[in-house]
């Protein structure tokens, strides 16, 4: 079992910037691929990033490219996302995702989801 823990998530205003952390604990942190999906009201969770074992590979999802950036810390068992220019249409739940799957770009390759940190981005 993996276990993960979201923090970061708030109000903020359109054009700022936030960032995410998700901790894990449990199983071997640097064995599983970390992503970050997004959930709007009465929408299916969708991919944001993902990041592979050792950080040198990452993905977006074309709406977020160049303002997101995914990192991860295998020591501190920390996975990050930096989120700029933030815009309204941002607004939603953030998930965290491990897995040992790659890459990591859909919900149903999913093995473990943290509990989900609210982003609200006011016009």
């Amino acid at each position: 079992q993996v276990q993960l823990v979201e923090s970061g998530g708030r109000l903020v205003q359109a054009g700022g910037s936030l960032r995410l952390s998700c901790a894990a604990s449990g199983r071997t942190f640097s064995n599983y691929a970390m992503g970050w999906f997004r959930q709007f009201p009465g929408k299916e969770r969708e991919f944001v990033a993902a990041i592979n074992w050792i950080g040198r590979t990452t993905l977006y999802a074309d709406s977020v490219k160049g303002r997101f950036a995914i990192s991860r810390d295998n020591a501190k068992n920390t996975v990050y996302l930096q989120m700029n220019s933030l815009k309204p249409e941002d607004t939603a739940v953030y998930f965290c995702a491990a897995s040992r799957n790659w890459p990591l770009d859909s919900r149903y390759k999913t093995d473990y989801w943290g509990q989900g940190t609210q982003v609200t981005v006011s016009a």
